[in-house]
């Protein structure tokens, strides 16, 4: 297919297609741990029977190396799913708790109920992920869900809005593809949850839209995610887990490290060592290489070779607008009031500001919003603790970067403008559901002293039982 073939849903069908799910739901279909499990058996067949053909696209919108798409969207999404059909039955249970003495005779637990309807809202840089990972766990929770594709990969778009249709419900799993005009539009309906990824500026737009309805929102933003290499780092390493966070997909990750701070000490020695592992992994042109991705479009093209100028290139630099190629790129020299220092990069740029400690980096991350991801490279435990201790964001990889979104036990999200909400594993589960409280009274004892008139001897009873 070509952009030209994209065909966004007509505006006016959105609000009946919204109704669908909500009919779908109300009708109880979805509550059924057979009906969930038949979903995420749908799901999971789709990413394994069509992978090439999702390879294909998201080669045609990003120009993603097979490897990479596998491993970042299907694999990882194929994971998700395992473990949501591995623990379903132990994830959506009743959960007995204790009751108080003057609840007594009873019984009271914690009954996990869906939420009714969800929509979520996809973007373009991992777009299998991030849209049918959430989806997952909503579906596995017992939700209808609106899933909403980015337009601004409009092959994987339709593809995947094809996939749905074959493999699962076509009633209680809605797609809606499009831009602004129908996005606007879905955002207009009401929903039980709205589940976004993508920047902070369209975050604040959802968040306005959820408030007409006080629907309760997640929302999955980015941030300048900072990456702290110590004087007693191991260079040669950190270099390498460094240049492959930031360099996977062309840097079109909200978890990438986005700017360096680096101990002048060994600042020198660390661009040698990154200049090296670049040239490891990609080659001595990374334009040849099969494993290096493209810039998603000529906005973003545009967008970060303007950044270029915010410091000395000292690796990199070289740029093709026509196959909107941009090398990995380093850069030192670097004003913190430089347009690269201000808002998230999301491209294979990488700025380096030098630092004469950790407290110095620590002082320079809590001038800054709260980041989604914080990387720090140290062999000193006590650096190490503090820079945990001392600043806040919404997850942390010592020694390594990306991989604290890989264990589906650790609750993967934002905190502060970064984001709200949290899921991933279990994580998955709860955000989509509602802990409901139950508690079960016995009818055979009925103990006159819960009743007036309160005598003065029901007053000490109630005193020592409260």
């Amino acid at each position: 297919m070509t952009i030209a073939d994209f065909t966004p849903t007509a505006v006016a069908t959105i609000p009946a297609i919204v109704q669908r799910a909500r009919d779908a739901f109300d009708s109880g279909r979805t509550r059924p741990l057979s009906w969930r499990r038949a979903q995420l058996d749908g799901m999971r067949k789709l990413l394994e029977d069509n992978s090439e053909q999702l390879l294909a696209a998201l080669a045609a919108d990003l120009g993603k190396p097979a490897a990479e798409g596998w491993v970042t969207d299907i694999g990882f999404t194929i994971g998700e799913i395992k473990l949501l059909q591995k623990n379903l039955r132990k994830w959506t249970r009743p959960e007995r708790v204790s009751t108080p003495i003057v609840a007594l005779p009873g019984s009271s637990h914690r009954v996990a109920e869906p939420l009714g309807v969800v929509a979520i809202i996809s973007p373009w840089n991992y777009p299998i992920q991030l849209l049918l990972s959430p989806a997952a766990g909503a579906i596995a929770a017992g939700n209808s869900v609106v899933l909403k594709p980015s337009e601004i990969a409009p092959h994987t778009s339709t593809v995947i809005t094809e996939l749905i249709q074959r493999y699962l419900d076509p009633d209680a799993v809605q797609v809606i593809e499009g831009g602004v005009a129908e996005t606007t539009e879905l955002l207009a309906q009401r929903f039980d949850h709205i589940f976004y990824t993508g920047n902070g500026r369209i975050g604040r737009v959802v968040m306005e839209a959820a408030a007409k309805h006080l629907t309760p929102v997640t929302l999955e933003l980015g941030g300048k995610s900072p990456t702290i290499v110590d004087a007693t780092a191991n260079l040669r390493v950190a270099a390498r887990r460094i240049a492959w966070g930031k360099f996977l997909n062309a840097g079109q990750t909200c978890i990438a490290p986005d700017y360096l701070l680096v101990d002048k000490k060994v600042a020198s020695t660390f661009i040698g060592e990154l200049r090296a592992a670049i040239k490891e992994f990609y080659g001595d042109d990374p334009k040849q290489s099969g494993d290096y991705a493209r810039i998603v479009n000529g906005h973003h093209f545009n967008r970060l070779t303007s950044m270029l100028e915010s410091g000395s290139v000292v690796i990199g630099g070289e740029t093709d607008a026509n196959t909107k190629y941009i090398a990995p790129t380093v850069l030192a020299d670097v004003n913190v009031s430089a347009p690269v220092m201000q808002d998230e990069i999301f491209g294979p740029i990488l700025p380096m500001v030098e630092i004469d400690n950790v407290a110095e980096a620590i002082a320079f991350i809590n001038s800054k919003p709260h980041p989604l991801a914080l990387y720090v490279f140290s062999e000193d435990d006590r650096a190490i603790d503090a820079v945990i201790e001392r600043t806040t964001a919404g997850g942390v990889t010592v020694n390594g970067t990306i991989l604290h979104i890989s264990n589906p036990n650790l609750p993967f999200g934002g905190v502060g403008e970064s984001g709200m909400g949290a899921y991933h594993g279990k994580s998955s589960i709860d955000i989509f559901q509602h802990r409901k409280p139950v508690l079960r009274k016995s009818t055979k004892v009925d103990p006159s002293i819960a009743y007036p008139p309160y005598t003065e001897k029901k007053m000490k009873l109630i005193r020592k039982a409260v």
